[in-house]
């Protein structure tokens, strides 16, 4: 037998994987009631992870109180935290092919019971979006409801009748050996054997599979072609050094790997926020094909591994870096949520990478480098913010999630957009007019090729977002745009020729 999925009024999530009952059980008995485990089996995700994290994120201090709250129990530390936030239970991953079983079985009048380890108040929440559930069992400050705990719940509220229970994990283990009836959901082959062990289940709904696909996406390796960066400070400078340009390789891993690491902690911060962005939702996180403890353990590897690379190559290094994971920590945290603010701290971190390079390469940055970068990098990040509130105002909503800004800003967000853009070419401009510029390159006026192809290029970028052309991402965007890469190939061959002579 198998079950159709049926779907949420929540349009977020896609098709849940196939649902199948084993051949050789016997009909599911409708008279028997149905107890459900949340964590990982009615949803992808785990709330008690769920919610440290907007706990950390509302204030990060909380994590201390965390290890306080502990010692006096896991149902302690669930109670407090959950008094503390406000989870968004309309947005979580639920597995909608659990969803549509249980919604066949509500309709032929069996009773529903959703029983969670997670605190009971967001167990209720759950259950009242819902609206499926009969009754709820979750923990409270003096009980953690796990394992023997949910047991010694379940057969108190179903009596001398029998019971049927859907889980996932280990700790499901003890509760499936007293059940009438066994359901396993998203569980792993092993928890899978063991369980036919105890039982043959009515059914089994097997796990989304793991793709390392999913983990190259939550990692942006995309992104590490921003470190490219590091190597601009060479490039002006006209150093062809081959040490110099091998500790900025090491720079530009270590780096690559500290961004890869901060855009995960990212994710893990912007859970609800990307659930509710049309295209955001798909990330790994957010649609929970990949863990938050595994989210986690990434963390724990990439970043103390990227640091212990920037101690290796400087220490100054090692100091920048720190800089970027703490701001990074902070945009994420919360300047991200303040209007303008983020997009000056995202040209900042631009900046930084080209500061970086400067100094693991001993060249000293010109101010002149320094203000073009500025400019432009705000102006690109002018671009994502505006691509975005194209999007959500193109979809009839007001305001961008997890931002400080409202579609009514767009046309004042786009003005200062260009007008960054045409600063630094105008900064450009008055540094070929330099003597500075002359000094750098011995046919210094050939540089002024390089106007027109950067207008046409900061031009053609706008009007993109004028007509929803462009993702929400401007460095995914000129990495597959052809015309990008011409412009790029036009702006190197201008300034190879304009150096010709003065190269070292």
């Amino acid at each position: 037998m198998s079950v159709s999925p049926g779907s949420l009024s929540h349009p977020s999530f896609a098709a849940p994987d196939s649902v199948r009952e084993d051949e050789s059980s016997a009909p599911t008995n409708a008279a028997l009631p149905l107890y459900v485990d949340l964590d990982g089996t009615l949803t992808y995700t785990d709330l008690l992870f769920e919610s440290v994290l907007l706990l950390i994120k509302r204030n990060p201090l909380y994590l201390f109180l965390c290890f306080v709250w502990l010692l006096r129990g896991r149902g302690n530390l669930k109670a407090q935290i959950a008094r503390r936030i406000e989870l968004d239970v309309s947005l979580l991953p639920y597995n909608e092919g659990l969803l549509a079983y249980l919604k066949q079985q509500r309709a032929a009048g069996r009773r529903l019971v959703l029983a969670s380890a997670s605190d009971r108040t967001l167990v209720q929440r759950v259950a009242d979006f819902l609206d499926i559930f009969d009754a709820v069992l979750g923990s409270d400050e003096m009980t953690n409801l796990k394992s023997r705990a949910k047991l010694q719940a379940i057969m108190a509220d179903a009596g001398t009748n029998g019971f049927a229970y859907a889980g996932n994990g280990a700790a499901d283990l003890s509760v499936w050996a007293s059940a009438t009836e066994i359901i396993v959901v998203n569980a792993s082959s092993a928890i899978v054997a063991q369980a036919q062990k105890i039982k043959t289940p009515t059914l089994i709904i097997p796990p989304r599979p793991f793709k390392l696909r999913l983990v190259i996406k939550a990692l942006r390796l995309h992104q590490w072609a921003k470190n490219v960066l590091l190597f601009v400070p060479l490039m002006a400078a006209h150093d062809l050094s081959g040490d110099s340009w091998l500790v900025t390789l090491l720079a530009f891993i270590a780096f690559g790997m500290c961004a890869s690491a901060t855009y995960v902690i990212n994710d893990l911060f912007d859970l609800a926020s990307d659930r509710a962005h049309p295209r955001k939702q798909a990330r790994p996180f957010a649609a929970a094909t990949l863990t938050i403890q595994f989210g986690v353990a990434l963390v724990l590897v990439l970043l103390p591994l990227s640091l212990w690379l920037a101690a290796a190559i400087s220490l100054s290094f090692f100091g920048l870096m720190v800089l970027y994971v703490v701001v990074t920590l902070l945009y994420s945290a919360r300047l991200k949520q303040v209007a303008i603010v983020d997009v000056l701290v995202l040209a900042s971190l631009y900046t930084h990478r080209i500061l970086a390079g400067g100094l693991v390469s001993a060249v000293v940055i010109s101010n002149w480098l320094l203000a073009v970068s500025l400019f432009m990098f705000l102006s690109l990040a002018l671009v994502k913010r505006c691509a975005e509130l194209e999007f959500m105002s193109g979809d009839g909503k007001v305001s961008l999630a997890g931002r400080g800004y409202r579609t009514s800003d767009l046309s004042y967000l786009i003005s200062m957009g260009i007008a960054s853009g045409f600063v630094a070419v105008m900064l450009l401009a008055l540094y070929v007019d330099s003597q500075v510029g002359g000094a750098m390159y011995p046919h210094a006026e050939i540089l002024w090729l390089i106007l027109p192809l950067m207008l046409f290029w900061i031009m053609r970028l706008w009007l993109k977002i004028a007509r929803m052309e462009i993702h929400d991402d401007p460095l995914l965007f000129a990495i597959t745009d052809r015309a990008s890469w011409v412009v790029a190939a036009l702006v190197a061959c201008v300034a190879l020729a304009a150096s010709v002579g003065g190269m070292a």
